[in-house]
């Protein structure tokens, strides 16, 4: 909720004309982030295609700001180079302006980011908020300064109280000054006073004493410490007002790093006094005091509430045991994700995983420390969906630290090994990515394990196929899955007294189909686009009814390739289309880019110059994000060109240009709404 501020939003306005890095600073709570939120919703500075938002208050370990703020600023980068240089090149000259949010919990390395970031970046502007300064040459410091009591702040006092359904008595009104006073206008203080009406009277707020816990561990530097005092004091009624089983809640959520929903707060705050039911009735009961904040379906506890509950954790001696929770919570989280990948839970599977990173990267943190075993099997769990999703850096860090850390041997370090070449592939390092696939090969042909030669025979044959050498590719995945369809027949045709030993070499159907899906771009390098044609609308179908959309999007993308071979123009379409839909359900952008290559040369096939150019600028957007020079097989570069040469003939070279800088620059979901059926925005 916004009140007031006018005059605030009209200064930073007119101060990001001629400034370039701007820090809101203030005590906790005194609305920062909602300023800047407000700055950017109105379109104050800049339109929202060129805004972009990094929640730093996530972080915990400041080698991940870098990653953190290419994420915000929708990179999913798949070269090697390192995440600020990353950035650096995509911003290059854009006019963006880029809003660091809680630069206090990372403040060394926020100060080096927005340095680098300043000097290469000439058209960038930077809205920081933070509780301290970034002591910057170039830094512009607006103080933000709590709401007028009598005002804004008792406007903002009653539309909350409003809202929770706790409105005040009418005799109650001319108090809500005094309180607003009391308060000091602080907006997150008045909001959990508002919270606090379903309990307590206004006139029994204003009686109540101040609250003290002590802060030994927490003094993060107020910079007006009555104001800071004042908030303690409003965090302190809600905790009072709270019930015991809310005031448990709120400690052991403070465990959580990012947002989450109620399943998530049962599975992990269940136990001892609390039952499922009783953290469902908690967590209703702490929306309603103001102390979780629920947006668009997911709940959060804002920073400060989070520190508060973190301190109250220790208090009871549960911080190390919730750690422990937490992390095992997440790896329970990413075995049953791997488990039901080729499903109709894929999807869901990679929102789960992209909106838990900050979570995960804790997990990892706490197992690092801890359980060096279970590091290394969750960083092989989440390396794939990191990778596919953008996060390719990340998994990388993890995975070698991880590998490192631990002695485990057998097939989870195997698969970790497997994972890591993955990313080295796909970040376009072919001499790291085949050493590591001849180790994997050489691993798996020793233990004989089907599951880890099918994986090792992948990453092999990737490696071939993205240097342009498809039949090595083709005899070795052929060779893998014979060799696991031998192997899955012996574990069917075992006695009973050998049923759990068979079920353990039954080959896994994930790497079963990923193999099959790759001897498809091989049948198809090398011509054999009847044999190649069948296979994929065979391993379609199979996708379809199972719910899956990655593999499924790659035989929609072998069949797009193959329709343009054969000059099947409408079938390329529709192809390509359907692979669109289905990298759009999973969210992967270097997946996207690719589609919407074969769009515009499906386009061009079918006549229509002006959409062609559209899709290759929508795809261009994309490849900037991805910053991988490798756009899909080799093979399939000249359909690309080709395509581009006959848009140009057919709309002129100058209006072709045109229109692919235009849809280049508008707003990239409108343009994939396009791109799946819908209007064109341009």
């Amino acid at each position: 909720m916004f009140v007031g501020r006018e005059r605030e939003l009209a200064e930073l306005q007119d101060a990001l004309k001629s400034q370039r890095l701007v820090t809101l600073t203030g005590v906790a709570g005194v609305g920062k982030s909602r300023l800047a939120r407000q700055l950017v919703d109105l379109g104050l500075v800049t339109d929202a295609a060129n805004a972009c938002w990094a929640d730093l208050w996530q972080l915990r370990d400041e080698g991940l700001l870098a990653p953190l703020v290419a994420d915000a600023c929708g990179l999913s980068d798949h070269t090697p180079r390192m995440p600020l240089d990353v950035i650096c090149d995509w911003i290059g000259e854009r006019e963006l302006l880029l809003v660091l949010d809680s630069c206090e919990h990372v403040l060394a390395a926020a100060r080096n980011l927005v340095r680098v970031l300043l000097d290469q970046c000439p058209q960038l502007r930077i809205v920081a908020t933070s509780r301290e300064l970034l002591h910057l040459e170039e830094e512009f410091v607006a103080a933000v300064q709590p709401l007028p009591c009598a005002t804004d702040a008792a406007e903002l006092f009653l539309r909350r109280a409003t809202e929770s359904g706790h409105v005040p008595e009418p005799g109650d009104l001319n108090q809500v000054t005094e309180l607003c006073t009391y308060l000091d206008g602080l907006p997150l203080a008045l909001e959990l006073a508002a919270g606090a009406l379903r309990h307590s009277s206004i006139e029994e707020l204003l009686r109540r004493p101040r609250h003290e816990l002590s802060r030994a561990a927490d003094e993060v530097r107020p910079l007006m410490p009555r104001r800071h005092d004042v908030l303690r004091t409003a965090l302190g009624w809600s905790h009072e007002l709270c019930t015991p089983a809310e005031r448990l809640l709120w400690a052991r959520l403070s465990i959580v790093h990012g947002h989450f929903d109620e399943p998530l707060a049962v599975a992990l705050c269940s136990g001892g006094p609390l039952s499922p039911l009783d953290v469902q009735e908690a967590l209703a009961g702490l929306v309603d005091k103001s102390v979780v904040t629920e947006r668009r379906g997911r709940h959060l506890l804002l920073d400060t509430v989070r520190e508060y509950g973190r301190l109250w954790l220790a208090e009871l001696g549960e911080l190390d045991t919730m750690a422990q929770t937490h992390a095992s919570y997440f790896l329970a989280q990413a075995r049953q994700a791997d488990a039901t990948w080729t499903s109709a839970e894929q999807t869901g599977w990679y929102r789960t995983i992209k909106e838990a990173h900050p979570d995960l990267c804790a997990a990892l943190d706490h197992f690092l420390a801890h359980d060096t075993d279970a590091a290394l099997e969750l960083a092989t769990l989440t390396g794939f969906y990191w990778t596919c999703c953008g996060h390719a850096h990340t998994a990388q860090l993890y995975l070698s630290r991880t590998l490192k850390a631990s002695d485990r041997q057998g097939p989870v370090r195997q698969r970790a090994v497997w994972a890591l070449g993955l990313t080295h592939l796909l970040q376009g390092n072919h001499a790291t990515g085949t050493h590591m696939a001849r180790q994997c090969l050489a691993g798996a042909r020793a233990t004989e394990d089907a599951t880890a030669l099918l994986r090792a025979a992948y990453l092999q044959a990737m490696s071939d196929l993205l240097q342009g050498n498809p039949q090595p590719s083709l005899d070795l995945l052929e060779h893998a899955l014979e060799y696991a369809r031998s192997k899955g027949a012996e574990g069917r045709g075992a006695g009973a007294g050998a049923q759990e030993h068979a079920a353990e070499e039954e080959p896994a159907a994930q790497a079963v189909m990923m193999c099959r899906m790759l001897r498809l771009f091989a049948l198809t390098g090398l011509g054999r686009l009847e044999e190649s044609l069948a296979a994929a609308t065979s391993l379609r179908a199979e996708c379809v009814a199972m719910g899956e959309h990655w593999i499924r999007s790659y035989a929609d993308y072998q069949m797009c390739v193959i329709a343009l071979r054969e000059r099947k123009s409408e079938l390329s379409l529709e192809y390509a289309r359907s692979m669109l839909h289905a990298k759009q359900q999973i969210g992967d952008t270097f997946g996207i880019a690719l589609g919407l290559d074969m769009l515009a040369a499906a386009f061009s096939a079918n006549g229509d110059g002006h959409s062609a150019a559209l899709a290759s600028g929508a795809g261009q957007r994309l490849w900037d994000a991805v910053g991988h020079p490798q756009r899909g097989a080799p093979d399939v570069a000249p359909l690309r060109e080709a395509g581009e040469d006959l848009a140009r003939r057919l709309v002129g070279a100058g209006t072709y240009e045109s229109y692919r800088s235009e849809a280049a620059h508008a707003d990239p979901g409108e343009m994939l709404a396009w791109a799946a059926g819908g209007e064109s925005p341009l």
